[in-house]
């Protein structure tokens, strides 16, 4: 790679990008036969990629999103959004097979449940021209899902002297304790779990197990507390910082955000508390509108 390292400072975010259609003020949620209303509803591009690209690029650090998006209506519905985000949209793929991949999120005081659709695969046709790019420094995959379908992505991105970090995100169906989980994740250097996920791939249920656990296959593990803020550890060191007091609208999100104010100070500064403090502060900043992103429209 020819880019001084002066120069690499581009964060690559690779995922899905879904259009999100969150419902909010719902007194109930639905069941079976009967409706429900909403008093509010939003409709915004979201996926843990774009949104921690976002983040990142509202923080100034410059990022990019590695996605498929489809050419549908509603795919392209998501356009004016993604233009004004501030992200760079070079790697982005339009593919028919791509799309609509919709999410819907019901939002209940501080409940949350989602349906979405995946479409198409997650590869695109673009990856080896992001991770060669000479002013990419890091890799951040946005769900394990896509590493599950990509496995060879981590080596890639580290022949092109990337750093990787991966948000396992939940999934019913590969989110479970099993050795192939961390057989396919060799190689991450930050894994970026909430404690849910935390709970499910260890067995363990207190944070001090679950950390003890995950580090015996990763060098830092960054641990997301939700209103109980977040811990980090890398076995030499094991830090936690509160959250913040904040009124909470919508945490869709919330965790992605976290994960680009993590991602831009530890990048910069490689200092755990700082990073730690700079992820709750996105992630606060997140849950006090609709949405996932910070808007630019």
């Amino acid at each position: 790679m020819s880019g001084k390292p002066s120069e690499r400072r581009k964060v690559v975010c690779l995922g899905r990008t879904y259009c999100d259609i969150i419902f909010t003020g719902l007194k109930d949620m639905p069941v079976l036969g009967r409706e429900r209303f909403a008093e509010g509803v939003t409709i915004a591009a979201g996926g843990g990629a774009y949104i921690t690209a976002a983040h990142l690029a509202s923080l100034g650090r410059s990022a990019a999103l590695l996605t498929r998006l489809g050419t549908d209506p509603l795919s392209r519905g998501l356009d004016p959004e993604l233009e004004a985000s501030g992200i760079d949209l070079s790697f982005v793929e339009r593919s028919n097979d791509a799309g609509p991949q919709p999410t819907v999120a019901l939002i209940k005081d501080n409940e949350r449940a989602f349906v979405s659709r995946r479409a198409g695969g997650s590869r695109p046709s673009t990856l080896e021209k992001a991770l060669s790019d000479n002013s990419v420094a890091h890799l951040h995959i946005a769900e394990f899902a896509t590493l599950h379908d990509n496995p060879d992505v981590i080596a890639m991105a580290h022949g092109h002297g990337l750093t990787v970090s991966l948000d396992p995100s939940w999934d019913d169906q590969l989110i479970r304790r099993d050795a192939a989980f961390f057989t396919m994740c060799a190689g991450v250097d930050i894994f970026l779990p909430n404690v849910e996920e935390g709970q499910a791939l260890t067995g363990e249920h207190s944070d001090e197990a679950i950390l003890k656990s995950l580090e015996e296959h990763f060098p830092l593990v960054v641990l997301k507390r939700g209103e109980r803020g977040a811990t980090a550890s890398n076995k030499a060191a094991r830090i936690a910082v509160d959250a913040l007091p904040v009124n909470v609208v919508d945490t869709t999100g919330a965790g992605d955000a976290f994960n680009a104010g993590f991602l831009h100070s530890w990048l910069s500064t490689r200092d755990l508390q700082a990073s730690l403090k700079a992820g709750i502060e996105a992630g606060a900043l997140s849950v006090q509108s609709t949405g996932g992103a910070p808007s630019r429209l």
